[in-house]
């Protein structure tokens, strides 16, 4: 055959690029996954739908993102991978075509105190090197205005070895510019003494108050008592001056206890590192409960809570030093920003200006940059992340954002629209988890999954455009039309919670009237005042029980039924059932299975390649020792138990032998909100955000109060779960409750008897109150944004 002949043959061959423009998946197995198949185009908007718990997540995230970065974490040398995160390739028969994954979550930014949004986005290092190069006077490099580092000096003998040892007197000095008194978190604490002990009790008699801290074997207290600094056997009251300041202030020494050297350290120094120095946000519940009642934290009268030094804050350029810039608000910065002009720090000035707009066009303008990113909301901390990607030059990336409209008013979701529209035109992959309408209306391909959630859900119901989910028969397309109206009759108020002179974070002096026994809901756009309003200024003693978006905390060894306390009157069953421990129906304590530990799998580690989990051989599984599953309550097993849904178990505890009106009830609040599918022992980590949003909803409903406070409830539900949330609300209103919810959905407005409205801007241009009154009075009105969104929504 001739070379002409021979390529005529071959060229109706695609190009091997052409090959690659789809992310194909075939048989995804991760968590609830049945064998998934789907192909996804590049350089397209792709939305991922489906009720919460449906398993969108598990393929965007935990299978196509997770491999993405796995494959890149494998180019690196073994010595660096040692250093990152560990991960195990999904379950998936083929994943071709990817690329880069940048993934923009919902996680919460990290809780330390000293993490500000200045320091999580690089704005706060530009500032620094801005005020070294034209701060009058200067005082040193950009270290001397960071309020993470400390001021050192030193001097002594060094002992030089070149040629001939010579040793000669050297002086070390280093300016920084954190605040001594505060040590750069803006803070300070008082503690209050008698809630640390008793002093009527010795120490031998467990005269500690503080949880965890027990007087018979917590070695914490065996080295106060045996330290021979105080007398174990004496009353606290009764301590001499030199005892007592051993007892609260005394340095570190090294102590014998038991045989043991341990360090004694003064109880309040002690307190000071273990407890103090935390986030309160970042603690356990009953820790926080008493870090709040034991401690007072006062802003720092030296430096009045900026953190910085006197000499750092003495520093100005235009008269405007590092702590007034980073205390301003961000597009009231941007301004100022705009108004330096010098040659000599131009492509800063540049670079700082770019980040600044960013935060303003993402619709963060409102925050400042001394602001902790511990008290960012979900929505707010993944805007964040946002901020440094909108400005890359980077093409041809998988942009991976999860929800990213939670939390924003509908005002602000076509601004978010746009920037997911610009990443895409740049050339990107940008897929996207979400439930509003009005982002999947954007999209240039649909995938769908469901039909239902847990184990109902895993497959794709359906992919293609949006016209074809409209006409599609799923949950979501016959869902996506929907529309709320406004109610005709609303509940009478039973009476009012007076608010006045709220003037926490950026209120005005606001006093409003919030009426009771009907359903409030509070609204405005992103930084108008909703949360301090909510959270920050009703009085104390209202009888309030807050749910607000703060993350569960739990291991893979926590599930629903250790979360919600359900386990504990089903131990309690079934020990009385078999007249044994309960102890021993625990897979943390005396039932666990010894070859696991009652994980269930073994965990093998791998040092820098991915660790193996296989399910342990000895109890196949199941977390309990072989003579644990022998007892039974009602025909079951504990290992069987917990292998049942919520709808199950609630059947199984409602009556007969194992009936337990204990466990029913809970049951009963987990399947109010709607989470009837979930197996009680299905560990937290595999719940999705909407999961945990409402297991957190039905724990708190069992408190007693009289006025519930939910902060946007609707974050991450489906327009199907959010049908089902707008009755369980109607139910608690109807039981004599009161419900307040902080919310931007307009099904929840339209559903509400009563609105406040806040605004009419975010930031200092919020903060007043700028409607009150029903639904349809808001509507008739139109006289603010919510106004006019509300009714685009039911169509007046």
């Amino acid at each position: 055959m001739s070379k002409a002949t021979r390529a005529n043959t071959q060229s109706p061959a695609p190009r091997g690029g052409d090959r690659h423009d789809l992310i194909r998946v075939h048989g995804a197995r991760v968590n609830n996954l049945k064998d998934v198949s789907v192909e996804i185009p590049k350089r397209k908007l792709t939305v991922f739908t489906g009720v919460s718990g449906s398993g969108k997540s598990s393929l965007v995230f935990d299978t196509i993102a997770a491999e993405s970065q796995r494959l890149i974490n494998e180019t690196y040398s073994a010595f660096v991978q040692g250093f990152m995160p560990t991960l195990a390739r999904p379950e998936v028969d083929v994943l071709e075509g990817l690329t880069t994954a940048i993934v923009v979550d919902q996680q919460r930014m990290g809780a330390d105190p000293r993490s500000t949004v200045g320091t999580a986005t690089d704005a706060n290092a530009m500032l620094r090197i801005l005020f070294s190069r034209l701060g009058t006077p200067h005082i040193g490099p950009p270290g001397a205005y960071a309020f993470n580092v400390p001021s050192v000096r030193a001097s002594g003998a060094i002992t030089v070895e070149r040629g001939a040892k010579k040793t000669v007197k050297a002086t070390f000095h280093r300016t920084g510019g954190m605040c001594v008194r505060c040590e750069g978190r803006g803070a300070v604490t008082d503690i209050d003494l008698t809630q640390l002990y008793d002093d009527s009790k010795s120490l031998a008699e467990g005269a500690f108050t503080i949880p965890g801290w027990k007087s018979d074997s917590q070695w914490t207290v065996q080295v106060y008592a045996q330290s021979g600094f105080v007398d174990p056997d004496k009353p606290i009251s009764r301590y001499t001056k030199k005892e007592m300041r051993d007892f609260l202030y005394g340095e570190p020494v090294k102590v014998k206890v038991n045989g043991v050297n341990l360090t004694y350290e003064g109880l309040i120094p002690k307190l000071q590192k273990s407890m103090l120095s935390k986030d309160k946000e970042a603690m356990q519940p009953h820790i926080r409960a008493f870090v709040e009642r034991a401690v007072t934290f006062t802003t720092c009268p030296e430096c009045d809570g900026t953190r910085l030094s006197e000499e750092a804050r003495s520093s100005k350029i235009k008269r405007i030093s590092i702590a007034d810039a980073c205390a301003m608000q961000i597009s009231d910065l941007a301004a100022w920003v705009r108004g330096l002009d010098d040659p000599s720090v131009a492509p800063l000035l540049d670079a700082l200006r770019q980040t600044l707009d960013s935060f303003v066009e993402i619709g963060l303008g409102y925050l400042s940059l001394d602001r902790s990113s511990g008290t960012l909301s979900g929505g707010e901390a993944q805007r964040v992340k946002m901020i440094r990607h909108l400005g890359s030059s980077l093409t041809d990336v998988t942009y991976v954002f999860d929800e990213p409209t939670i939390g924003l008013h509908p005002h602000d979701i076509q601004r978010m629209n746009g920037l997911l529209l610009r990443l895409r035109d740049k050339g990107n992959t940008v897929l996207v988890v979400e439930h509003k309408p009005e982002t999947i209306a954007i999209a240039d391909h649909v995938v769908d999954l469901g039909p239902g959630a847990g184990t109902g859900g895993g497959t794709v119901c359906f992919e293609g455009t949006v016209e074809g989910l409209r006409a599609g028969g799923t949950i979501t397309g016959r869902h996506f039309g929907d529309r709320a109206a406004v109610k005709d009759t609303v509940r009478e108020p039973t009476g009012t919670l007076e608010i006045r002179g709220a003037t926490a974070n950026n209120l005005r002096e606001v006093d409003v009237d919030v009426p009771l026994g009907v359903l409030t809901v509070v609204t405005g756009v992103a930084g108008s005042g909703k949360s301090s309003l909510v959270h920050g200024s009703i009085p104390p003693g209202a009888g309030v029980v807050s749910i607000d978006q703060g993350a569960i905390r739990g291991s893979r060894r926590s599930n629903p039924a250790t979360y919600t306390g359900l386990l504990d009157p089903i131990r309690k069953a079934f020990a009385k059932a078999n007249d044994v421990k309960p102890a021993l129906f625990s897979a943390n304590s005396e039932g666990a299975c010894p070859g696991c530990n009652g994980a269930g799998v073994v965990y093998t580690d791998l040092a820098m390649m991915a660790g193996v989990a296989t399910t342990c051989e000895e109890c196949e599984g199941k977390r309990f020792q072989a003579a644990v599953l022998e007892y039974r309550l009602g025909g079951r097993d504990i290992s069987e138990v917990l292998a049942m849904s919520v709808t199950e178990a609630e059947e199984f505890f409602g009556a007969g032998e194992a009936g337990t009106p204990a466990a029913h009830r809970i049951l009963g609040r987990l399947a109010d909100v709607g989470l009837g599918y979930l197996s009680l022992g299905q560990p937290l980590t595999t719940l999705s955000g909407g999961e945990r949003q409402r297991l957190k909803l039905a724990t708190h409903m069992a408190e007693k109060g009289g006025v519930y406070v939910l902060d946007e409830p609707t974050a991450g539900l489906h327009l199907a779960d959010v049908e089902q949330l707008l009755q369980l609300l109607d139910r608690l209103v109807d039981s004599g409750k009161s419900v307040i919810v902080v919310e931007h959905h307009q099904a929840v407005m339209a559903h509400a008897d009563w609105i406040i409205d806040l605004g009419p801007g975010a930031g200092h241009d919020g903060g007043r109150v700028v409607f009150e009154g029903t639904p349809a009075d808001l509507v008739a009105a139109r006289a603010t944004l919510t106004g006019e969104h509300l009714a685009a929504y039911v169509g007046a």
